[in-house]
């Protein structure tokens, strides 16, 4: 687009920042209306061609909680190919079950979904947070004995709609046990998208404090007071290099009212465009996968980048 944005460096900032692409899961997963499996494996596809080297792929969660994910035996085989040609397909699972039918396909890259806060915990596990970690054990366990990699999400970790403002330390505590389970990486997520960006700088300085290492540390921010590229940039300065993000800002999370949609991933790629900050994404591919999965949906994406590149309403 006419050299658009100009790349302009800023200091400070890593060389590249690996995309965690959530769209096909996080974005897809509280749909009202069903998605056909076949599109759901052909916007993985496209998100893989757009350069997209991490797309997490489905939930091995009971049908009845999240209906729209209850294709993943039939889906999860269907991207084979993309798995043997170095495209990470992280899947997520909430407990043995769901690792079993999981580790079943070949699946080698596991996440489990933990929470900052009793409530959220109590209303999404229908557990406390101890229990829930109690839960995650053996699945961590068994996940790191097949060599699989493990991502622990850890949500509410800025902000509670039933709690209110969450202390950096109860978010540390939670996080750290998450570490000692055995999760190879961690995902802060900003469930209701409350974090501005001296509360991000804060609760990675505590992580930190704490022990641990900033190159095990992701983000995802959600954009319901406008604040996730700010949030984002504040990690980024930080040293973060892992952020999640859903192609054409789909999804928000089914148990949380007040969440919004997650970083649209396009929004995400013209701002790290800018900053000269490889990605390995084309952005004019991705955008065009936002415009066709927008038509499948049948509503316009809430992404700005997409819109102000596909010069349409969708």
């Amino acid at each position: 687009m006419n050299g658009l944005p100009m790349a302009v460096p800023a200091a400070g900032l890593p060389a590249r920042v690996r995309i965690h692409e959530v769209g096909a899961r996080d974005g897809l997963q509280n749909e009202k209306s069903a998605v056909p499996t076949a599109v759901k494996a052909e916007f993985i596809r496209r998100l893989a061609a757009a350069g997209l080297t991490t797309v997490e792929a489905t939930s091995f969660v009971h049908p009845k909680w999240v209906p729209q994910l209850a294709d993943a035996e039939e889906l999860f085989p269907q991207l084979d190919d993309l798995a043997r040609a170095g495209v990470h397909l992280p899947v997520l699972v909430p407990n043995e079950r769901g690792l079993d039918r999981a580790l079943a396909l070949g699946a080698d890259r596991i996440a489990v979904f933990g929470s900052a806060t009793e409530t959220f915990a109590s209303r999404n596990l229908n557990r406390t947070i101890a229990e829930s970690l109690a839960m995650f054990e053996p699945v961590v366990a068994r996940a790191k004995q097949g060599k699989a990699h493990v991502r622990g999400y850890l949500s509410m970790c800025f902000g509670d709609p039933w709690e209110g403002a969450v202390p950096v330390h109860q978010v540390v505590r939670v996080a750290k046990a998450l570490l000692d389970l055995g999760c190879d990486e961690l995902s802060l997520g900003d469930t209701i998208g409350v974090a501005t960006p001296g509360h991000v700088q804060a609760l990675l300085s505590g992580l930190n404090e704490e022990g641990v290492p900033t190159d095990r540390i992701g983000v995802h921010f959600h954009d319901t007071y406008g604040q996730a590229l700010s949030n984002t940039l504040a990690a980024l300065q930080h040293g973060v290099t892992t952020v999640d993000a859903s192609a054409g800002g789909l999804g928000g999370c089914p148990y949380a009212k007040s969440a919004t949609g997650n970083l649209a991933t396009e929004d995400l790629v013209w701002m790290l465009d800018g900053l000269g900050i490889e990605t390995g994404v084309d952005l004019a591919a991705l955008t065009a996968t936002s415009v066709w999965m927008a038509e499948q949906l049948g509503r316009p994406s809430p992404s700005r980048t997409v819109r102000a590149l596909s010069h349409k309403e969708q």
